[in-house]
């Protein structure tokens, strides 16, 4: 007579709790995290009373640091090679804005340079960022 064998399960490991929190962690760590704007540069920028006005969809990030410093957008350049890149943009530089944020430090003379660059570019609107005034 043939004995029938019980076959055992292996045991298992639910791990449907684990991913939970996880994921959970994960959007907490997303919502919480705060994304700087300054590339890699450290630029304070200068005070202002004026009213801050809404960004533009289409808009050129160029940083001034206190050192001289330029970087359009994440990338470090020289004047330049700056001023190459911005007449890369063409005709459609002309709808676009030219934002610069520039330290309060830095050289007003190098903001001027940065600024003519962008004209001689066509950019027809140009923006200095600022930071709000403090009330005291």
């Amino acid at each position: 007579m043939a004995w029938l064998r019980k076959r055992r399960e292996e045991p298992k490991v639910d791990l449907t709790s684990m991913v939970d929190v996880v994921f959970l962690l994960l959007i907490f760590f997303m919502i919480s995290t705060t994304f700087v704007a300054n590339p890699g540069l450290t630029i304070k920028l200068p005070e202002s009373g004026a009213k801050r006005s809404a960004s533009e969809p289409k808009e050129v990030k160029v940083y001034l640091s206190a050192a001289g410093e330029i970087s359009l957008g994440d990338q470090r350049v020289t004047l330049a090679e700056l001023r190459q890149r911005l007449q890369g943009y063409g005709s459609e530089g002309a709808q676009m804005t030219f934002v610069l944020y520039a330290d309060a430090q830095s050289r007003h003379g190098r903001v001027v340079e940065l600024m003519d660059a962008a004209r001689a570019a066509g950019f027809a609107k140009l923006a200095i960022a600022t930071e709000p005034k403090e009330e005291q």
